[in-house]
């Protein structure tokens, strides 16, 4: 497979987003990303990212504003690789109760809560989760489940930089790529849904060369892909 394949990726800007890093990321992995918020720009490209910070209502809001969400789903159901960080995770879910109930994209089965203010022993918890905090496997058994993902040789119980006071709540657990506890409670922050959806609580360009490194993974993943769809379009 060539270095050098022509990729475009388009981190959707719906004015939530911490899209510098984002892009400062996808250019440290070799990806050169367009920041927009143009649906057309979207749909013509060969992998997407969703990020986000903030509240979940008003980021539908903004998505709706733009008519971002169709498009979104278009794109998934295209086949094409969608990778969504923190906020953007979250989004995929089918709702969220932060500030009330609000309809998200429903591409995952699912839903975002919010860490209890108490743990189990009664004992104040510190939200929002601000840090360094470590992924582990689901499962612990003798196959890698993060084998063929983004997270590929990630070593497990390593460290991710997290901020965020909600979290989602997949309703199948097969789609959970990696957990991590905080306050004594274990969460999902990362799912891998069919083949072409990848999401992660946590920030990777914000967690040094650890995430750097998933995006590189996520880019031979998207390049794979693309081959793959090219020699079945000859077909």
């Amino acid at each position: 497979m060539s270095d050098k394949m022509n990729l475009k990726i388009v981190i959707i800007d719906y004015g939530m987003g911490n899209l510098f890093s984002v892009k400062q990321a996808c250019i440290h992995a070799g990806l050169d990303a367009l920041i927009t918020s143009d649906k057309k720009e979207l749909l013509s490209a060969d992998a997407a990212i969703l990020p986000g910070v903030g509240a979940f209502g008003d980021a539908m809001d903004n998505l709706h504003k733009l008519d971002m969400v169709l498009p979104i789903k278009d794109f998934v159901a295209s086949g094409r690789q969608f990778y969504g960080i923190c906020l953007g995770m979250q989004l995929l879910m089918d709702e969220s109760e932060e500030f009330g109930s609000y309809k998200g994209l429903g591409l995952v089965n699912g839903c975002v809560v919010k860490f209890p203010n108490k743990d189990k022993n009664g004992r104040k918890i510190k939200v929002p989760q601000v840090g360094w905090n470590s992924i582990k496997r689901p499962l612990d058994n003798s196959s890698d489940p993060w084998n063929d993902t983004a997270l590929e040789n990630i070593n497990n119980n390593e460290l991710m930089y997290f901020v965020h006071s909600y979290y989602a709540l997949p309703s199948e657990q097969g789609v959970v790529l990696s957990k991590t506890v905080y306050e004594g409670m274990e969460y999902c922050s990362s799912i891998k849904y069919g083949k072409n959806i990848f999401a992660s609580q946590f920030h990777p360009e914000k967690s040094a060369g650890i995430g750097l490194n998933i995006y590189k993974n996520w880019k031979h993943i998207i390049e794979e892909n693309k081959e793959t769809a090219k020699h079945g379009n000859r077909n």
